[in-house]
């Protein structure tokens, strides 16, 4: 990188400060009330859109993170649309009812992990199997875990020379055509990283592995005044918490939390339980958001520890528990089905991500009134 660039990008991060969510609505108790979710079909669009406006909306929800990967037709590489895809004019649909309800979009693309799953590979090492990690290890017919091979997702090596001229172009129109100032890059359970096969990457640290990539990607989004987001989990140390090889890192990537631009935005998710690594994000300088899926139980502990943060910790630190994010993991169309009791979740008791999603902001608007 010349020196030009260096100067360039450094003027850049900053006229961008670390806590920038310039298009929600403003909330002094909890910056960020937020719902992740994937993206929805184009048979689906008005229903989400209502859903946006009648149930986001009037729980105070300012932040939708929506799961888009190939499901746009892109212009810029319609060999990775999928079959299926949002056109234009549906994304716009979106963009407008959230900016109506002053809800800042953010569209996520998952990079460097996730470029696969179960049987099925993603269209960017399908069209481009070169950028593939492990091109050694074959998709199987029918998916088991554990495996021989160590796989779950597979990842594309991010020392391939052409890999970000491709993973870019996505990048820099989604974001345009979504109108948005932040980009959420997914990044979590990355177990093929640095593999001692790839002539690229074998030998190299898997920490500075995966630190390059966020900062390649969080450099590349400063250039226009963009922000990144990425899942926390590999950069937790999985054996010294006890929280294993999905929510934490067993590969070493962990170290990389040293290593990362500290304006990149932390989701730290825990499902099962409510475990307090947002303190250590925080301690380390970054802005954090706590992640529930479908355990209510565990959604409402999480936001009274969010608040409990605030409420008692430094001003500098206070500005860094930014709030909390529900996820939905599933695609929007199959979500609403189970929100509108259109085809009710079929799984016993309460752990239902709706009862999740209804839990948490409840929770969130009783512990504002608090505050008043």
């Amino acid at each position: 990188m010349t020196k030009f660039l260096v100067v360039i990008i450094l003027a850049v991060s900053l006229s961008f400060p670390n806590s920038v969510f310039s298009q929600t609505a403003s909330d002094t108790n909890l910056p960020v009330r937020g719902f992740c979710i994937g993206a929805p079909s184009s048979a689906e669009i008005e229903t989400f859109i209502r859903f946006i406006a009648e149930e986001l909306a009037p729980r105070k929800v300012n932040t939708l993170i929506l799961r888009i990967d190939y499901d746009y037709q892109y212009e810029s590489h319609p060999e990775l649309r999928d079959s299926i895809a949002l056109s234009k004019a549906e994304v716009k649909k979106l963009v407008e009812v959230c900016r109506v309800n002053q809800i800042r979009l953010i569209p996520q693309i998952n990079l460097l992990g996730h470029q696969s799953w179960a049987t099925k590979m993603n269209n960017l090492l399908k069209v481009y199997p070169d950028f593939d990690e492990t091109p050694q290890v074959k998709m199987p017919e029918k998916y088991v875990w554990p495996n021989a091979d160590g796989l779950y997702c597979k990842s594309y090596c991010p020392l391939h020379p052409d890999i970000h001229r491709i993973v870019f172009d996505l990048v820099d129109e989604i974001c345009d055509v979504f109108e948005t100032d932040a980009f959420h890059a997914g990044m979590d359970e990355v177990f093929y990283i640095g593999e001692d096969k790839c002539t690229r990457c074998s030998g190299r640290d898997k920490a500075e592995l995966f630190a390059g990539e966020v900062n390649l990607i969080q450099n590349h989004l400063t250039l226009k005044n963009r922000q990144l987001w990425i899942w926390g989990d590999r950069l937790i140390d999985g054996k010294t918490t006890g929280m294993g090889m999905w929510e934490a890192s067993m590969n070493d990537t962990y170290r990389a939390i040293d290593l990362i631009n500290k304006d990149v935005v932390i989701c730290d998710w825990h499902y099962d339980r409510p475990d307090q690594t947002a303190v250590y994000f925080a301690t380390k300088g970054f802005n954090v958001v706590t992640c529930p899926w479908e355990n209510p139980e565990v959604a409402v502990r999480q936001a009274q520890d969010m608040f409990r943060y605030r409420a008692s910790v430094t001003p500098e630190m206070k500005a860094r528990f930014q709030g909390m994010v529900q996820t939905i993991w599933v695609g929007a169309d199959q979500f609403l089905d189970e929100f509108y009791n259109r085809k009710p979740n079929a799984k016993d008791g309460v752990n239902t991500q709706t009862n999740c999603f209804k839990a948490l902001f409840s929770e969130i608007e009783a512990q504002t009134k608090k505050l008043k």
